[in-house]
C-alpha cells in the first residue's frame, strides 16, 4: 500500500526540541517559531503526518533561521498528530485533511501579514506538499518547495502560479520518479514561474526528516535537500 510510505520511520516526538519557542495562537493555531521576529519575510514548514513536534523537522527550521528567515511550523493537526498503530491512516486522515490545512494556511499567513511580514514561502513535506500545492495556485506565497510529496496531482501542477522546487526520491510509491518527471514537464511550460525537479538517487519517502540522526549517510542526503531547499527561497525570496 503506498500510503504506508507515508508511516514508515516515525520520529519520536519532542515538544522540547529546538532552539525557537511554541506561541499559542498564530491565525489560530500552536505554532513552533524561530529566527528573526522583526524578518518581513517568513517561510512556512508543513510537516508530515507525524506534527510539528519532529525534532528533525525543528532542527531544520533552525538550519533556515538562520539563513535569515522568520520560520513558522504549525501544528495543523492540534494536538493530534498520526500515531502508527493506533489508528488505520485512512481513518486519522478522514479527520486531518490537506483541505482543512489549507485553510488553516491562509489564516496563519494572514496573522503573518498583520505583523508585518510581506514576502511568504512554504515548504511542505509528504502530507504538507499537498497544502503547498493549494497555496501555490494563488498569491498567498511567492516561493514554494515540495519535498516527498504525498496526494500531489497533476492537476494540481498545472495550477501553480508560484515559484516552484520539488525534492522527490527515487524510492516512492507516493509519488514517483514518473509522476515527478511530468510535474517537470507541465512546469517547464510556465514562463511566468521558476521551477526545479531533482530526484535523489538511493532515498526513500520521508527522507528528508525522517533520516536516522546516527546514520552518517543518510543525514548527507538529508542535508543535500536542505541545502536545496534553502538556497530555492534565497534566490526566489530576497
Amino acid at each position: 500500500m503506498a500510503s504506508s510510505q507515508c508511516c514508515e520511520h516515525p520520529p519520536t516526538l519532542n515538544p522540547a526540541s529546538g532552539q525557537g519557542c511554541v506561541v499559542d495562537d498564530l491565525g489560530g493555531l500552536k505554532a513552533y517559531t524561530v529566527g528573526p521576529p522583526a524578518c518581513k519575510t517568513a517561510i512556512l514548514l508543513l510537516s508530515d503526518v507525524f506534527g510539528y513536534e519532529a525534532p528533525n523537522l525543528r532542527k531544520l527550521a533552525d538550519k533556515v533561521a538562520a539563513a535569515g528567515f522568520f520560520v513558522v511550523v504549525p501544528d495543523f493537526f492540534r494536538g493530534d498528530p498520526y500515531v502508527p498503530d493506533k489508528k488505520p491512516l485512512d481513518i486519522w486522515l478522514a479527520s486531518h485533511g490537506t483541505d482543512k490545512g489549507f485553510e488553516d494556511a491562509k489564516l496563519v499567513i494572514e496573522a503573518l501579514k498583520n505583523k508585518g511580514v510581506s514576502t511568504v514561502g512554504a515548504a511542505g513535506f509528504c502530507w504538507g506538499a499537498k497544502v503547498v500545492a493549494d497555496l501555490a495556485k494563488y498569491d498567498y506565497i511567492k516561493a514554494a518547495v515540495m519535498l516527498h510529496p504525498s496526494f500531489v496531482t497533476v492537476d494540481d501542477i498545472k495550477l501553480v502560479k508560484c515559484h516552484l522546487a520539488i525534492l522527490g526520491a527515487e524510492i516512492d510509491k507516493m509519488s514517483p520518479p514518473e509522476l515527478l518527471k511530468q510535474f517537470e514537464e507541465i512546469l517547464s511550460l510556465k514562463s511566468e514561474v521558476n521551477s526545479y525537479v531533482k530526484i535523489f538517487p538511493g532515498v526513500v519517502h520521508g527522507w528528508t526528516v525522517r533520516y536516522d540522526t546516527g546514520d552518517e549517510t543518510a543525514v548527507k542526503k538529508a542535508e543535500e535537500s536542505h541545502q536545496d531547499m534553502l538556497e530555492w527561497f534565497a534566490k526566489h525570496l530576497n
